[in-house]
């Protein structure tokens, strides 16, 4: 293990929220500290600021007085960055701005010993273009925390183009003695989870913007179906509408305007307005005192059918729901199961209940014996766990089958919401489409799979890493979604990418 050793100093350059947090890990962990700023008296107010933030922990009960006084002593404030020449890391946290950075990192090495380490806290510059001016690139790395930094565990550790192995390696060990959980990547537009996120919020946008459901609507099903701690639109007014339009817009640019990357319109005229989210007092939502949170669609009571006959795979993505629509009562037949991907319950009135893969339910042609009685529902993480369903009938649907769809689901103890018809509904659709994302990282090698998944986790709470879901969903299965949504929007956008292709056509999976 090469990590730093605790007797080393590690310098803090930037002293705002994210400086002060990495920071405090670096204290806790046992390392002395020393903050500059540019700003003047900047570092002096980070330092009581620090200083505050461990009488919290004492207050907490997670460091005795003891503790907290010797990383006080620790800790001091460097007013001119040639304080800084005795430091064996360097992590830099100031604004977004490649010139800036660069030019701190040349004024750096003319002060910092030849085997000091520096590394960029940077979430959506290039590393390789930050360490650009150095004499010596490779001993700079990216360090990715995580806001808030001593409390979420992820931190991406970034090799750029001319990053020494070494370094990136002290840096990994580094993190990881400090308790936090380091993952490898290179250097690529948005990293992990900037880049593999994406989807997330893109799909969300894009389904509010065909008026397929408003934004309650859609947050409520990836949260109570999908397993989502949030929705992204509740999630975007948190994190601040001009910030998560900035990243999305920085990967997209980066990636030449990749049509898979595409940022919303509605997004756009959301930060145009100033409607910036929490801190605006408006986004997608109503922040101000008082006001009401919307509610989801939730459709009023039905009556269930009496029977199901279900077409449903015991190994496919809604293999469970058989057996909980006998436990609430219904009978259920056993239909052909010999197709996993391809779920229907099918009811005693002859409609279909169809899972979403990414056909839109309302079909394009209408054969003599077809009547297009169908209704999709949509994907859940755990079919027993979720608390809402969303269904989509097709425009043909008879009102009696969607009444009966409606009733089926409540009579397995879920809220349902039935939005318009759009191919892949709402979770399908996401989880896809983030499958694909992390697949198509895995092949251009940003990171291994088991890295992409603990980052998805870690980084931005995901129920499950993307790579296992789509294991556990079924590569043919997702394959299958992207092939239907990239049919009714030939773009590129939902193209499945190439490693997915080709686990799906050996039945391979993904970890």
């Amino acid at each position: 293990m090469s990590a730093l050793d605790r007797s080393s100093t590690i310098a803090v350059v930037g002293t705002g929220t994210m400086g002060q947090g990495i920071a405090q890990v670096a204290l806790v962990a046992g390392h002395s500290v020393l903050l500059h700023d540019a700003g003047p008296g900047r570092a002096e107010q980070a330092e009581r600021a620090v200083a505050d933030r461990l009488d919290r922990l004492v207050e907490k009960g997670r460091m005795t007085p003891g503790e907290r006084d010797a990383a006080r002593g620790r800790l001091a404030a460097a007013p001119a960055i040639e304080d800084l020449a005795g430091v064996s890391l360097v992590v830099e946290a100031i604004l977004e701005e490649l010139g800036a950075k660069q030019q701190l990192f040349t004024a750096l090495e003319s002060v910092v010993a030849e085997d000091c380490l520096l590394a960029t806290n940077t979430s959506s510059l290039s590393v390789t273009a930050v360490g650009g001016a150095l004499r010596r690139p490779g001993r700079l790395v990216g360090l990715h925390f995580f806001n808030p930094a001593p409390l979420l565990p992820l931190v991406e550790v970034v090799s750029g183009a001319a990053t020494d192995e070494a370094a990136a390696q002290t840096a990994y060990d580094t993190a990881a003695a400090w308790g936090k959980t380091p993952v490898r990547c290179t250097d690529t537009p948005g990293f992990i989870v900037n880049r593999v996120a994406r989807p997330f919020y893109a799909e969300a946008f894009r389904l509010y913007e065909e008026r397929v459901a408003d934004p309650a609507t859609i947050d409520a099903v990836l949260r109570e179906s999908g397993g989502f701690r949030m929705g992204p639109f509740e999630l975007t007014d948190l994190i601040g509408q001009d910030v998560n339009e900035a990243v999305t817009r920085s990967v997209w640019d980066s990636f030449f305007q990749d049509p898979k990357f595409t940022p919303s319109l509605a997004q756009r005229r959301l930060v145009e307005s100033g409607r910036l989210g929490r801190k605006a007092g408006h986004g997608w939502y109503d922040h101000t005192p008082g006001a009401t949170p919307p509610l989801p669609h939730t459709a009023g009571p039905e009556d269930p059918p009496s029977k199901v006959t279900a077409h449903v795979s015991p190994s496919g993505p809604a293999g469970r729901l058989p057996g909980m629509i006998a436990e609430a009562g219904i009978e259920v037949v056993v239909g052909d199961v010999s197709n996993a991907s391809d779920a229907y319950l099918e009811l005693p009135g002859g409609g279909r209940l169809y899972l979403a893969n990414g056909i839109q339910a309302t079909p394009d042609h209408l054969e003599a014996d077809d009547a297009g009685d169908w209704v999709q529902f949509d994907l859940a993480l755990d079919y027993r766990a979720a608390t809402r369903i969303a269904v989509a009938p097709a425009d043909t649907a008879r009102p009696e089958t969607v009444r009966a769809a409606i009733g089926l689901f409540q009579a397995l103890g879920k809220e349902v919401s039935v939005i318009d018809d759009a191919p892949g509904m709402i979770v399908s659709r996401t989880v896809a489409m983030l499958v694909d994302f992390a697949a198509d990282a895995v092949a251009r090698g940003v990171a291994s799979p088991q890295d992409i998944d603990a980052a998805m986790r870690l980084g931005v709470n995901y129920p499950r890493g993307p790579l296992a879901w789509g294991d556990e969903l079924g590569t043919a299965w997702v394959v299958e979604v992207l092939r239907g949504l990239h049919e009714a929007c030939p773009t590129g956008r939902y193209a499945p990418s190439r490693l997915l292709n080709r686990r799906a056509a050996a039945k391979g999976g993904l970890l």
